[in-house]
């Protein structure tokens, strides 16, 4: 019997060693209330900012509102959720710092932020303790609680093996911007813009490696061509309502001033022109992949510019 149990925790510790991390997941929630006492926490209402290695990820805006505290470990139900797999590629192959800024609508209330996060395994780890049983592909979970009144920060440094290694990933940070960049980033945009127009040859070069589009039903739809003939047109930023942010990393970000999309039609109303609902959705996808509302660019080693994400 006993090398029966040794053979059976030999064949665990094996199993155990082969379970490789394919995910991360991050949580984050301002709240009133004490989770360890209560059933439920009140969400502050502020903006949210989600940051992975110094670029803006996503902001949401968060509602006062009542969230449930969950199991024995009095796990607050997150109202920003950020999976390690919705990064794309600003995500590192190896260590990566994701951050959370959160400004609340009140900067006088006293309040807690809360950041929790865990690991996602490929495999799955089963427990019993009398008649309960559980089963779970989560683990190295985690949690930070801070006080706070007005914005808080909070961060966390993470290694994600699972992450897909790019070439640029290994450019040399851009630190300056000259005046001749700023020109020559602001000419890429019009380029960009102007690129909407028959045959569309220029847009189906920007989607052509849009995992998310398919271009052979894309140009047999015809749906741009329908658009174009609506009135959609892509209204182009000067280069004076552009704004460029260095990141410490190779990627710039560029955004309009104003905070309007970086694209985006001269007329919203021309796409109810479109009379087709299914071509009407159709360019309104294609535009929105082609015509993203900002634009991440790194500089090449040969020193011009390249759509990063």
């Amino acid at each position: 019997m006993s090398r029966f149990i040794a053979l059976l925790l030999v064949l665990l510790c094996s199993q155990l060693a082969s379970a490789e991390i394919i995910n991360m997941e991050f949580k984050f929630t301002p709240y009133l209330g004490d989770p360890a006492k209560a059933d439920q926490v009140e969400v502050v209402a502020g903006k949210a900012s989600v940051f992975i290695n110094n670029v803006p990820l996503a902001v949401q805006e968060l509602q006062r509102s009542q969230v449930p505290v969950l199991f024995e470990e009095r796990e607050i139900s997150a109202v920003v959720w950020v999976p390690a797999s919705s990064m794309g590629a600003a995500l590192r192959k190896g260590k990566n710092i994701i951050r959370f800024e959160f400004e609340p609508v009140d900067m006088k209330i006293p309040y807690q932020a809360r950041l929790a996060w865990l690991s996602v395994s490929d495999q799955t780890t089963e427990s019993s303790d009398g008649n309960r049983f559980s089963a779970t592909n989560q683990t190295g979970p985690g949690q930070e609680d801070r006080p706070a009144t007005g914005k808080v920060v909070l961060q966390r440094e993470f290694t994600a093996d699972f992450a897909t290694e790019l070439a640029w990933h290994h450019y040399p940070a851009v630190t300056a911007l000259s005046d001749e960049d700023k020109r020559g980033l602001a000419q890429m945009l019009k380029s960009r813009g102007e690129a909407f127009k028959p045959p569309f040859s220029g847009v189906f070069q920007l989607l052509q490696n849009n995992r998310n589009m398919n271009l052979q039903e894309l140009k047999k739809a015809a749906c741009l061509d329908k658009a174009h003939a609506a009135g959609v047109r892509i209204a182009i930023p000067a280069s004076d309502q552009l704004t460029f942010t260095i990141t410490g990393n190779p990627e710039v970000v560029i955004t309009r001033k104003d905070g309007a999309p970086l694209f985006y039609p001269l007329e919203m109303e021309s796409f109810e022109r479109i009379k087709d609902e299914e071509a009407r959705m159709c360019a309104a996808m294609a535009l929105s992949m082609a015509y993203p509302q900002r634009l991440v660019v790194v500089r090449k080693p040969s020193g011009g510019w390249e759509e990063a994400y």
